[in-house]
């Protein structure tokens, strides 16, 4: 049995980052490895820090929240669901208060999620040697879906860490990428084409297997609107309001609370699954909150940002890989029109399918050959 460790964003606190870790995890437990969590120092940013560090910047994001028109209630069961997150869900994953730096293993898996994502200004990851594979101690160092997020060459040049990046990635055994930007990068610094594979929340068959997720919800008839707080504009909000009016909806807010929130929903991860399973609908501007909606077989609409912290690199290759380019939301206000479309999941399993054979063949394959 192969002692393998995950250097990912499982101790960031939204959902996206903990079925993507739990995902990874349970696939390479099926293929018969030991499986721990491994941790990383963070570094300090390339571009200006939002809202400072440690306790400062945890208050400024609680302080943002009040901002939002949501009401009072509902903006305190989210900062609730922040105080709450690690205490309530890192059991899920096998890990607690205590860090695993560098433990001795046969493989270091780093990913999936933004691993790479170096330029940004989250004080929680920074420019972090570390997620590069550095300072590790195992026989043989891979990536799996890792990403760049908003990273892009440009950026690496800008802040003069394009040739150490080049070198951390070199010292790779194996590179796997989940978007083309990210592989773009590694071709790039590299030399080498990466692997691509999909993100572990769309790989593991969390539907078939994980018995964790509930068969009901105690509500009906209600839109999830997906996303970090206040992402959605007050227009946005304005144009969504609407439509669930239309359709006698509540809008109920997962992630962050919103102008249009009717209710902020608090619960595990995997309930959140089973709160997709029964949505009428869903709209969100976050990779996972797409990925939830494809593995729930939902309706949904995808806002891309290009702007502020842009998801329009990972969101736009994810939608294409997936042939589901037309759910990207236009302009909002035919966010109708995009929900409405009924999308065909027969040919969206199909891939889903293949994607997975491909990403168990990959790791087995990577497992296999230790030297």
């Amino acid at each position: 049995m192969k002692k393998v460790g995950i250097l990912s964003m499982q101790r960031i606190q939204n959902y996206g980052s903990f079925l993507q870790a739990y995902g990874l995890k349970n696939i390479l437990q099926d293929i018969g490895c030991e499986v721990q969590f491994v941790d990383y120092h963070p570094g300090d940013t390339l571009i200006p820090a939002d809202g400072g560090k440690g306790l400062g910047r945890k208050i400024s994001k609680v302080m943002e929240v009040f901002k939002y028109s949501a009401p009072l209630k509902e903006k305190i069961r989210f900062i609730n669901y922040k105080k709450n997150y690690a205490t309530n869900y890192y059991p899920y994953l096998g890990i607690d208060d205590k860090k695993n730096y560098s433990p001795e293993l046969d493989v270091l898996v780093i990913g999936s999620d933004e691993v790479f994502n170096c330029v940004q200004n989250n004080t929680n990851v920074g420019f972090s040697p570390e997620l590069f594979g550095q300072n590790n101690n195992a026989k043989k160092l891979i990536s799996y879906a890792a990403s760049f997020g908003n990273t892009t060459i440009d950026k690496l040049e800008k802040c003069n860490v394009k040739d150490t990046v080049a070198k951390w990635l070199n010292d790779f055994d194996t590179i796997s990428v989940r978007d083309e930007n990210s592989g773009e990068i590694v071709k790039s610094l590299t030399g080498k084409n990466p692997m691509y594979n999909l993100d572990p929340v769309l790989m593991y068959d969390f539907i078939g297997k994980c018995k964790s997720i509930p068969n009901s919800v105690p509500e009906d008839k209600y839109m999830l609107l997906y996303g970090y707080s206040g992402r959605f504009s007050k227009d946005e909000c304005k144009i969504i309001r609407k439509y669930a009016k239309a359709k006698g909806l509540k809008v109920f807010c997962i992630g962050g609370v919103q102008d249009c929130c009717d209710k902020f929903i608090d619960v595990n991860p995997f309930e959140v699954i089973a709160y997709f399973q029964h949505a009428d609908c869903v709209v969100t501007d976050t990779f996972h909150g797409t990925i939830m909606s494809v593995i729930t077989h939902r309706q949904f609409a995808a806002v891309v940002r290009k702007s502020g912290y842009g998801n329009s690199q990972k969101l736009t290759d994810l939608l294409s890989r997936l042939d589901l380019g037309n759910r990207i939301v236009p302009s909002i206000n035919e966010i109708d029109k995009i929900i409405d479309t009924e999308i065909d999941y027969d040919v969206i399993d199909k891939i889903v399918e293949k994607q997975r054979e491909i990403t168990y063949t990959f790791l087995q394959k990577e497992m296999n050959t230790v030297v």
